[in-house]
């Protein structure tokens, strides 16, 4: 997006240096992540930068309003109300598409999610990046001032809230079988707490352990959730002690019913400059002439599944719970980044921390995910180059 900078990075690039980057994230555990690592950064500029921010501080202020929980009552009701849910969420994860609109490049929100992403991973790959890149130096991912130790410090804070390390555990379910393991290694190594499967808790009355290396039990005072309760729903196969929806004796670093409040969810209620209008299609009078120019989405969904991109008439009317679904304006993908061979679209999440005694959440940081289909999930990116995730870099504050 930087031009100069775009170009020297071009230059300097050969598959060479992209496959000693590789090497060099996979040395650490002996294994490279199954998504695919962009061979580029992003350079983002100080005007889109600015954008990402103002339509954050937006959402943030819908988060915050005193009715909101009010206003996403009906999230927990028809997926699952987990008791002690605490004052508000420890983790954002908001998605801009990077887009054109009237000849200007402008984020359009895409979607919100009151849960964590791969903020350990990300870190690292950055690290790498540098020692691949020794120029990237000068840039830096991370947002409101803050260093690499800053961001660190503020990440390791929301995790633990002051807990030891072997009271704080990552759940999962069956956490080696994900595709986001490679943040869940990063997490154990650098926070010192394990990542457990779901299967591996214990219970003892309103209390959860789990048993460490030598076979003690060691009681689980905090959870930083990672556990998705559309793939649990569907694993009736796992010999689980516990219940979510169990009165609990713990603490939440990501409480589960924030995954829901803050999703697609409230996408409706957003208006301005950075969201597409998006209306619950129980609230649509009537179906658009130009459906080509929406996309119908499932409110309660990951990573994609149920989403109709080229969507038909007899879609919407074929919706029973209408109440359920949204038909949102496309996003018209700009193709922003040059690569050695064609440009290629972007997607930047911003990524936010909000530490219980904290009054505010924080913005520490960014992921990318670089396209060139007509999308930016992976089945629409299969053997291309110059695609995948990757981070954003901004210049550093003079």
């Amino acid at each position: 997006m930087i031009e100069p900078h775009r170009q020297f990075f071009n230059q300097a690039f050969s598959k060479e240096k992209y496959q000693a980057f590789l090497d060099d994230i996979a040395a650490d555990f002996d294994y490279l992540p199954t998504f695919r690592i962009a061979e580029t950064p992003l350079f983002i500029t100080d005007k889109l930068k600015q954008q990402l921010l103002e339509g954050c501080q937006q959402v943030i202020d819908f988060i915050q309003r005193p009715d909101f929980n009010a206003l996403t009552e009906k999230a927990v009701e028809v997926n699952f109300n987990v008791p002690n849910q605490d004052a508000h969420t420890q983790f954002l994860a908001i998605d801009f598409g990077i887009c054109e609109e009237d000849g200007e490049i402008v984020p359009k929100l895409i979607e919100v999610q009151g849960f964590p992403s791969v903020f350990n991973f990300q870190f690292n790959m950055f690290e790498k990046l540098k020692k691949a890149y020794p120029f990237l130096e000068d840039f830096s991912p991370y947002l409101g001032g803050l260093d690499a130790k800053g961001y660190y410090d503020k990440f390791k804070e929301t995790v633990l809230n002051g807990l030891n390390p072997e009271e704080v555990v990552l759940l999962e379910i069956e956490p080696e079988k994900q595709n986001t393991k490679i943040d869940f290694y990063y997490c154990k190594r650098d926070l010192g707490i394990p990542f457990l499967c779901v299967t591996d808790i214990i219970k003892h009355g309103k209390k959860l352990y789990y048993k460490d290396a030598s076979g003690k039990e060691i009681h689980i005072k905090r959870i930083y959730n990672r556990v998705i309760f559309d793939e649990l729903v569907t694993r009736t196969d796992l010999p689980m002690q516990f219940s979510f929806l169990e009165e609990l004796d713990v603490e939440w670093a990501g409480h589960p019913n924030w995954f829901t409040r803050i999703s697609k969810f409230i996408l409706p209620y957003l208006k301005g400059p950075y969201f597409n209008d998006t209306t619950l299609l129980s609230d649509l009078q009537e179906i658009p002439e130009d459906l080509e120019n929406y996309v119908l989405k499932p409110l309660f969904s990951f990573s994609g599944s149920g989403v109709i991109f080229h969507v038909q008439k007899s879609d919407v009317e074929a919706v029973k719970e209408k109440d359920l679904y949204v038909l949102q304006r496309k996003a018209h993908y700009a193709p922003i980044l040059q690569a050695p061979e064609g440009r290629v679209k972007a997607e930047v999440r911003i990524l936010g921390v909000w530490p219980e005694k904290d009054s505010q959440p924080t913005l520490i940081g960014n992921l990318v995910r670089l396209s060139r289909g007509e999308m930016i999930g992976v089945k629409f990116n299969k053997d291309k180059d110059w695609v995948g995730g990757t981070i954003g870099l901004f210049e550093k504050e003079k």
